[in-house]
């Protein structure tokens, strides 16, 4: 039996399910990016805003590459499970705040109709860092990305979020409709002002009046995001289907812990997001610093670590005493002190918080999965920190390793010989530089300074970042990870 609206009502009683009728559920959000991270997260909230004040409310999702998601909900009217698991067990609930999924390489023109109805209000993004196409170390739009320059040169057949968002409001704007609020949801310093700054720029590069339309009219508030959310596997299919009582083709394990803070700039309107774990600020800034540099920064640093020594999942990694060690001196010693706390803010409980979500071995969070896209998240998640240390002529010994994990991860293969699987949007300049620098740590570490979009130009000048970044490559290279763990 599959998981739909007709059989919701025959699955398990101990399942949580929408209490408001779907049927009169009608769009107003949707969503760019439609993974498993909204699914456990904004789609999670909107649904419980919809249980607490029903509204037109409901979400397109879009698909901006692999039909794989639409093709898994489509039969199941939009509907599926969240597992919230950690030691203690797990709970379900079936999510029918999602009506429909779309997939925009397969009708780009069925993507752009939704987004111009008068009913959508709000269209959230979650394309991860790598589909802004912009400079990371700068934020800036990349005007020479190939989709950038299509979408440019063919507006009405978009390829990116970005392409989507102008084209959408250009057609809004010539209707007379009002904007929508574009709402980013990834792991970006300032997302929403990130986003406004390429989302100006684009419409600039369209025609200068379209662009002084956007800059005036169109709101961008800045969010911060926050829960682990590991990929589904067919072991976690069958367990939720058996728990269930039906099946479900694309169930969404994730942990107990939620947070999401939003600038509260909805000139459209919005739902009634004022829920246990939602945050509605005016100023987004200090928190999404602070997860970006403790959790995410010693996210990444864990993984990449982590994967060198062996460890398959973070609860592995973590489970090693000295990189027990690592990631707390990271947060207490480099990380914590960059901080301007939020108001009331506890950060010994946040980072104690961190470390037990770290050692979930309920999620069985893949330090690869975390490891994917390097080239994006370093500039926000460890090398904004070793700036401000730098500035502060602080030491940056523990960011440096995180980084030159990377590196020696980044080159392509693990410490046995075998070849590592580094998805990355540089993948192929990285294959390259690996290849010169024939397992070289001091000839790979000179070429990777050399991208500016990662490292900017700053920060390869400055002999405080290259030579301890260096001389941690030279460690992991003639000591292994496990060893360089073992000494923190």
């Amino acid at each position: 039996m599959r998981l739909n609206a007709q059989t919701l009502p025959t699955v398990a009683a101990t399942v949580q399910r929408p209490a408001y009728d779907r049927s009169a559920l009608e769009p107003g959000i949707v969503h760019l990016g439609i993974g498993a991270f909204h699914r456990a997260h904004q789609a999670v909230y909107t649904e419980d805003a919809l249980n607490r004040a029903f509204g037109p409310w409901g979400i397109v999702g879009v698909s901006l590459r692999s039909p794989d998601t639409r093709d898994a909900l489509a039969p199941q009217d939009g509907l599926y499970t969240v597992a919230v698991r950690d030691a203690a067990g797990e709970s379900l609930r079936v999510v029918g705040s999602i009506l429909e999924c779309l997939v925009a390489p397969e009708d780009p023109a069925a993507v752009l109709e939704r987004m111009t109805r008068p009913s959508v209000r709000i269209v959230t993004v979650t394309v991860t860092e790598k589909g802004y196409c912009h400079d990371p170390a700068t934020g800036a739009l990349n005007e020479s990305h190939p989709d950038i320059v299509h979408d440019l040169a063919e507006p009405e057949r978009p390829r990116t979020a970005v392409g989507f968002l102008a084209e959408a409001l250009a057609r809004r704007h010539a209707l007379g409709l009002a904007p929508f609020t574009v709402l980013s949801c990834d792991n970006l310093p300032s997302n929403g002002d990130t986003v406004a700054g390429i989302l100006r720029r684009f419409a600039t590069l369209r025609s200068p009046e379209f662009g002084a339309w956007v800059t005036e009219a169109v709101a961008c508030p800045n969010s911060m995001v926050d829960r682990i959310v590991p990929a589904t596997t067919e072991a976690d299919r069958a367990h939720v289907a058996a728990a269930l009582g039906a099946e479900d083709s694309w169930p969404v394990m994730t942990e107990r812990f939620t947070q999401w803070v939003v600038e509260d700039r909805f000139p459209a309107g919005r739902p009634a997001w004022e829920l246990e774990g939602v945050e509605m600020v005016a100023d987004v800034h200090p928190y999404e610093t602070m997860k970006l540099r403790l959790l995410n920064g010693s996210h990444s640093t864990l993984a990449y670590l982590g994967y060198l020594a062996g460890y398959e999942t973070v609860s592995d990694a973590i489970s090693d005493p000295g990189m027990a060690r690592l990631i707390r001196g990271l947060m207490d010693e480099e990380s914590g002190p960059t901080l301007h706390l939020p108001p009331g803010a506890d950060l010994e409980r946040y980072k104690d918080a961190l470390i037990e979500r770290f050692r979930n071995p309920a999620l069985r969070h893949r330090t690869w999965q975390i490891a994917m896209d390097g080239t994006q998240k370093l500039p926000q998640r460890l090398l904004g920190t070793a700036r401000e240390r730098l500035a502060a002529g602080a030491s940056i010994d523990r960011l440096a390793l995180g980084v030159a994990a990377w590196m020696r991860y980044a080159a392509g293969v693990d410490e046995q010989g075998k070849p590592i699987d580094v998805r990355d949007p540089l993948a192929a300049r990285l294959a390259e530089i690996a290849a010169d620098a024939k397992g070289d740590p001091d000839r790979l570490a000179g070429w990777l300074f050399g991208l500016t979009a990662v490292f900017g130009s700053d920060l390869p000048a400055d002999p405080r970042f290259t030579g301890p970044v260096s001389a941690a490559l030279r460690r992991l290279y003639a000591e292994g990870a496990r060893a360089v763990l073992a000494a923190a």
